[in-house]
């Protein structure tokens, strides 16, 4: 086995990952979320056999859990109706995300886009969850994570 320190790293979408590698990521956030108390019961409860488990449990991990960048900068196109960039901050502060800017333009044609970076170190949501929670409104019609960089 490789050396640690010398091994190399990519970035891959979820949809290309092995059903292993998957079922690894499910167990281990049932693992992490204390859904479950044991690794038995995490890889039963994913149909997973131990052995592939234990194959890829240290080589699989989320994006968000080895991220050292805590800001995040959001583009969302929104409509623009009164009170959605309100909805829309009350979300981010329920995350317990710190903004650190905001700029919306003016609307044109009934929508508006806003870019917000954000402060995520205290952030208790899953990445993933958040944009998810932001799509969920219905004056929302996307919202994509642009970059990340360091703190």
């Amino acid at each position: 086995m490789k050396n640690v320190a010398n091994q190399r790293y990519y970035l891959v979408r979820e949809d290309v990952l092995t059903d292993a590698m998957q079922k690894t990521l499910e167990a281990k956030h049932l693992l992490q979320s204390g859904a479950v108390s044991s690794i038995w019961d995490a890889v039963k409860e994913v149909d997973l056999s131990r052995s592939a488990f234990y194959k890829y449990r240290d080589a699989v991990f989320p994006f968000h859990s080895i991220v050292r960048e805590r800001i995040l900068t959001i583009f969302i196109q929104l409509q623009d109706e009164k009170g959605t960039l309100a909805s829309l901050l009350e979300i981010i502060s329920v995350a317990q995300c710190n903004i650190l800017t905001i700029h919306q333009t003016i609307p044109i044609q009934g929508r508006a886009n806003v870019t917000l970076s954000l402060d995520v170190t205290s952030m208790v949501f899953e990445l993933d969850e958040l944009i998810q929670q932001l799509k969920k409104l219905e004056f929302v019609e996307s919202a994509e994570v642009i970059s990340s960089g360091a703190l």
